[in-house]
């Protein structure tokens, strides 16, 4: 059985009844985890009852295939019913879960198996899309509303709220990953404490690998023709020890790329076409960005952004000058630029 995408997250807190072994595959590791969990707590109080679950691996079934269906098989001997959980699967598993589904069809065990990223011509899926008492569940990377919803409901738990433009700038820096989400928001939640709001700034400190998403705000604000946030962001790259000079290469990589929109659009193509001919093909958060990034930029105007930021990267080899200032001076200077048009 397939599982309509509208009915998962219901699904999977209440499977429908018959269904004895449910598959959860994807490329979201975090949400797989997540779904297999709610799936099995649908059977079971305790995930971790040694008398109640059972938890195999994928190798360990293709090793000895009879061991899946005697496990399914099995009765409780507290009472109650029984989860089996088998997890790391792959296509090799198909031949011994089709023997545990057969055996398994007339009993109360619940079988939840993890799987990967799977074809839609793999057997494993093939054999629970098309088994009466099996269902499949996809567990795709979330995007958009999506993941603002993960992200907030995470921190509701905290009693924790997260303001729009922090959204905004979690989902575009975080990717999809439920599992990455979840980790985040809690450190989030920590960060802020009970009852605090999440801001941008929250996020730059707290989030991995921060000083290279504040290097990305950074291009942003400069191109985008925001001097506040662009002094805040260079504050806070310049206290972690960023070079100036890493800086304005940015800069001048993001002005070359603005530079290949600008082309397409004068050959005819729509801004936010020539943004999704992009390869490789920006963030689904980035682009709106870019979009209205063309609108304040003219091909003759890159082109002498990108003459100024080579100067100030040559300002700032010559010992004579403090690299840092010049480098603010002329992202300011661009940012002004931005701002007039």
């Amino acid at each position: 059985m397939k599982i309509p995408a509208a009915r998962l997250d219901a699904f999977c807190r209440r499977p429908d009844a018959g269904i004895r072994a449910v598959l959860v595959y994807g490329p979201d590791a975090g949400l797989i985890r997540e779904r297999a969990d709610l799936l099995g707590r649908s059977a079971v109080a305790d995930l971790d009852d040694p008398f109640r679950v059972s938890v195999l691996t994928g190798a360990a079934v293709v090793a000895d295939p009879p061991r899946l269906a005697e496990e399914v098989a099995a009765m409780s001997l507290v009472g109650g019913r029984r989860l089996v959980r088998l997890r790391d699967a792959g296509d090799a598993a198909a031949p011994a879960l089709s023997r545990a589904l057969q055996d398994g069809a007339a009993g109360d065990t619940l079988l939840v198996v993890e799987a990967g990223e799977l074809r839609p011509t793999s057997p494993l899926r093939k054999l629970f899309e098309s088994a009466g008492s099996a269902a499949a569940v996809p567990c795709y990377v979330d995007e958009g509303a999506a993941l603002e919803r993960v992200l907030r409901d995470t921190l509701a738990q905290h009693r924790v709220n997260l303001d729009g433009a922090a959204a905004h700038w979690l989902s575009a820096h975080l990717g999809g990953d439920r599992g990455i989400l979840r980790g985040e928001a809690e450190k989030l939640a920590l960060y802020v404490g009970d009852g605090g709001t999440v801001s941008v700034e929250d996020c730059v400190a707290v989030v991995g690998d921060s000083i290279e998403i504040a290097v990305d705000a950074v291009v942003s604000a400069t191109a985008g023709g925001d001097r506040r946030r662009l002094e805040r962001f260079l504050d806070r790259v310049f206290a972690e020890g960023e070079q100036p000079i890493r800086l304005l290469r940015a800069l001048q990589r993001h002005f070359l790329r603005l530079l290949t929109l600008t082309a397409a659009v004068e050959a005819g193509a729509r801004p936010q076409a020539a943004v999704d001919a992009l390869r490789p093909r920006p963030h689904f958060k980035e682009a709106p960005l870019l979009t209205a990034q063309l609108q304040r930029w003219t091909r003759p105007g890159i082109a002498r952004a990108i003459a100024r930021l080579a100067d100030a990267e040559a300002d700032c080899k010559r010992a004579s000058y403090p690299a840092e200032l010049v480098c603010r001076h002329a992202l300011d200077e661009l940012a002004r630029q931005a701002m007039r048009r």
